[in-house]
């Protein structure tokens, strides 16, 4: 009997049918997590360079202009859509990210050395994750808001 048991022990042991399924239960949620982290921040930086080029838009749209602060609504259409002329409406572009509106946008002229300016910056704007939610998973405030910048030389004098 005791041999028996030894015998069955020592099979078992050695048997490994089975053991590829536990190794993959194991890795596959590391992997998981990996695949969705790398995606949502894959959609970050999307998210932020979109921004970032509406900045840049918007920035050389008012370095052109006769009046800076008589255009700051058609810059801040540039911004939100690439269309002066508006955003959203019948024939014309919708704004380019969601939850995304023109109280986002500060647009400012400054001065140095004789020297003019225009700054069109979006502050504020609420990066909204799709897969790691931290406010719902930990009852946190993880607000992680986007603000690029872009400052260029007014050309006209």
């Amino acid at each position: 009997m005791l041999y028996q048991a030894k015998k069955f022990l020592r099979r078992f042991i050695k048997n490994e049918r089975g053991t590829q399924v536990i190794e993959f239960a194991i890795v596959f949620p590391t992997l998981i997590l990996l695949f969705a982290g790398t995606t949502e921040l894959g959609r970050l930086f999307y998210t932020y360079t979109s921004l970032a080029k509406a900045t840049r838009a918007g920035a050389r749209y008012l370095s052109n202009v006769q009046s800076v602060t008589g255009s700051t609504a058609s810059a801040k259409n540039v911004v939100l859509c690439g269309n002066p002329g508006g955003c959203g409406g019948t024939g014309q572009p919708a704004v380019i990210l969601p939850n995304f509106t023109d109280a986002n946008v500060v647009v400012s002229q400054t001065t140095v050395a004789n020297i003019k300016y225009v700054t069109v910056s979006i502050t504020g704007y609420p990066y909204q994750p799709l897969i790691f939610d931290l406010n719902a998973m930990t009852g946190g405030n993880f607000n992680m808001n986007l603000s690029p910048g872009t400052t260029m030389r007014y050309m006209l004098n």
